[in-house]
C-alpha cells in the first residue's frame, strides 16, 4: 500500500493529467472552457470568484514555494526556519480563508440558485466535490500541524518536499512519507486525484491564456426590430392575387380578361 500510494498513485494521476490534456485539446477545442453562468446569477459570483481565484493563486504559489524548492535556497536567501514557517503560516492562512469563502459561495449559487443549479451537470458535481476535499483537507492539515501543533510546526520540507521532488527525478523514495501526519497524507492523495480528473472537467480552462483577446476581431451585434415582435418574421416576397389588376404592370390585360 505504502509503495501504491506513494509511488505508483502519483505517476499514475500525472500520466492522466498530462495524457489527458493532449486528448482533451486534440478532440474537443471547442469544449476547453469553464462554461460561464454568469448570465444566470451574477451578484455572488462578483464576489466569490474573485476571492476564490485570487486564493486558490496564493495558495499554489506557495505549494511551489514549499515542495518544488529546497531548504538550502531559502537558507542561502538569509531567511531563517522561524521566518519561512511565519510567512508560510500566516500567509497560507489567509490564502486559504480566502479560497474556502469564495468556494463557500460558488456551491452556494451552483447548488441553491435554482437557475444556475439547473445549468450543472453531472461532471460538474463530480468536480465540486473533488475540488472541495483536498482544500478542505489542507486546511485540516495547515490548522492541526501548523497553527496547533508543535511549536515551529511540522517541517514537511524534510520529508513532503523531497518526496515529491523524488517523483520528477524519477527516483521515488516512499520512506520519506512513512512519519508524514495523517492528514497531510490525506491531502495529498486528494489532490493527485483531483489532478488525474482535471483534463475531463471544466478545470481544463486553469490551463489557458487568453493571448489573442486583445487582438481578436470585434463581435458586431445588431437588432432587428420585427425580431422582437410577436408575429412572424415575413418572408423575402409577398403573393400577388392573380385576380388583381396589382398583378399586372407595365403592359395590357389579356384578352377576356
Amino acid at each position: 500500500m505504502e509503495f501504491f500510494l506513494w509511488v505508483a498513485f502519483p505517476y499514475i494521476c500525472l500520466t492522466l493529467l498530462i495524457g489527458g490534456m493532449i486528448w482533451r485539446w486534440k478532440t474537443d477545442q471547442f469544449g476547453w472552457t469553464s462554461r460561464s453562468s454568469q448570465m444566470y446569477e451574477s451578484k455572488i459570483l462578483r464576489i466569490s470568484s474573485p476571492l476564490f481565484h485570487l486564493g486558490i493563486i496564493f495558495v499554489g504559489v506557495g505549494h511551489i514555494m514549499g515542495l518544488v524548492f529546497p531548504k538550502a535556497v531559502t537558507n542561502a536567501m538569509g531567511v531563517s526556519e522561524h521566518s519561512y514557517h511565519l510567512v508560510a503560516t500566516i500567509g497560507g492562512t489567509i490564502a486559504g480563508i480566502m479560497t474556502i469563502l469564495g468556494l463557500i459561495g460558488l456551491l452556494y449559487r451552483r447548488f441553491v440558485i435554482k437557475s444556475v443549479r439547473l445549468a450543472t451537470s453531472r461532471n460538474d458535481k463530480i468536480m465540486y466535490v473533488l475540488l472541495l476535499i483536498p482544500i478542505c483537507l489542507g486546511a485540516t492539515a495547515t490548522t492541526m500541524n501548523q497553527i496547533f501543533g508543535q511549536p515551529g510546526g511540522y517541517d514537511y520540507r524534510e520529508t513532503i518536499g523531497p518526496w515529491f521532488r523524488s517523483l520528477f527525478m524519477l527516483q521515488p523514495d516512499p520512506a520519506l512519507m512513512a512519519d508524514v501526519p495523517l492528514t497531510f497524507k490525506m491531502h495529498i492523495v486528494a489532490g493527485f486525484l483531483l489532478f488525474a480528473v482535471w483534463p475531463f472537467t471544466r478545470l481544463v480552462h486553469v490551463v489557458s491564456a487568453p493571448v489573442g483577446y486583445m487582438t481578436r476581431p470585434y463581435v458586431v451585434y445588431r437588432s432587428r426590430e420585427a425580431a422582437t415582435g410577436t408575429t412572424p418574421t415575413p418572408s423575402g416576397w409577398q403573393p400577388v392575387d392573380r385576380s388583381s389588376d396589382d398583378y399586372y404592370t407595365g403592359g395590357a390585360r389579356p384578352s377576356g380578361a
